[in-house]
């Protein structure tokens, strides 16, 4: 794993161009609504496989009146020396994802070699009450942190599963042969993603049960879902009745995560908004623990908007926990005061679309 020294975006959502140098540590950016600080965490969340944090098609994240494509690109440190790495579309291709390692060409899922990165935002606050597809997101992301190849098996099972239940729902009937062949696949690749996710959740749920209550709620975590045992022959089986339904019934594209309060043996999405919050917390210093464990160092942080809704002490209690830890994380807000306990820390202003210390910025206002 490794830690963010240097970051450039060039023509990235508002930026036309910005480029900020980061210690290890906490990177705190203020600044406020609408200057960019979220786009700055997007950008950097493009730099590991996946749509990013906000989930959004390549081309959406090129500046409106830019020339239609963009770039992010950044320096890490890590146990190997210095790597470069970048991300970006072209005007000619806008949806089409480009990848640098050190100036060669590469894939997307290769990033997930040199860099691990989960986020929190705000649009997160009530995962518990949201979808089950939204945790597994959530998991699957953790998961990518302890097992790069995941991903692509995630987007292999996709593949298969919609090609699957495209051939069910045509006017003449599916090739049977071929319809193994995409089942055959879905439950090799199904095995693989919850042998992963299983692994993970297990893990977490230990960290968890060791961990002291303190200001953040501790969570019990399990995994449901389907047994992916026999997915291919049940799939088989199940063809008239997925047919019928427009999609798969069995597999673990129907997993869900399941986390409870343990002090009040309440599910989380019948908790307090600040109560989920905090279990939200606990559980990503929880992975970060456990990446730092297995790895040697933890994957980077993205916390947007984090102290907002989090009391003094509690965000006393988090800048503690991160700097014990030794975790790169880069938190965004808009009343610096609420950081004044973040040290030692890069405090970082955004202004006019430029990026100052914060001590020139408050000078230049």
């Amino acid at each position: 794993m490794a830690a963010i020294t240097r970051l450039s975006l060039s023509d990235f959502r508002n930026h036309a161009a910005a480029s900020l140098a980061a210690a290890p540590g906490l990177v705190v950016i203020t600044g406020e609504n609408g200057a960019g600080k979220t786009n700055i965490l997007e950008a950097i969340s493009l730099l590991v496989p996946g749509r990013g944090l906000r989930g959004a098609a390549l081309s959406d994240a090129a500046r409106h009146a830019g020339p239609g494509g963009w770039s992010v690109a950044a320096t890490l440190a890590t146990a190997a020396g210095e790597v470069q790495i970048g991300t970006g579309t072209q005007a000619s291709a806008p949806d089409r994802r480009l990848v640098r390692i050190n100036g060669a060409n590469a894939s997307a899922a290769s990033l997930g070699e040199w860099l691990a990165l989960v986020w929190l935002t705000p649009a997160m606050d009530r995962l518990f009450s949201d979808s089950a597809g939204a945790r597994r997101r959530f998991l699957d992301r953790l998961v990518l942190a302890l097992h790069p190849s995941h991903g692509a098996r995630v987007n292999r099972y996709d593949a298969a599963m919609r090609e699957r239940s495209r051939l069910l729902a045509g006017d003449t009937p599916a090739d049977p042969v071929w319809l193994a062949g995409l089942e055959a696949d879905m439950a090799s690749h199904g095995a693989a993603i919850t042998d992963a996710r299983a692994d993970v959740v297990m893990a977490l749920a230990g960290q968890a049960a060791a961990a002291q209550d303190g200001p953040f709620a501790r969570p019990l975590i399990k995994l449901s879902g389907d047994d992916p045992e026999d997915l291919a022959a049940r799939l088989a089986k199940g063809r008239a009745r997925d047919a019928a339904a427009g999609r798969a019934l069995e597999g673990p594209h129907r997993a869900d995560l399941i986390v409870t309060h343990a002090a009040k043996a309440m599910p989380a999405a019948h908790c307090s908004t600040g109560e989920q919050k905090a279990l939200l917390i606990a559980i990503v210093l929880a992975h970060a623990a456990l990446v730092s464990q297995r790895h040697g160092r933890p994957p980077i942080l993205l916390l947007d908007e984090i102290a907002a809704h989090l009391d003094a002490e509690r965000r006393e209690a988090l800048f503690a926990r991160l700097a014990a830890m030794g975790v790169q994380a880069w938190a965004t807000g808009t009343d610096a005061d609420l950081f004044a306990g973040a040290n030692p820390a890069t405090h970082l202003c955004l202004a006019d679309s430029q990026i100052f210390p914060r001590a020139r910025a408050h000078e230049s206002l």
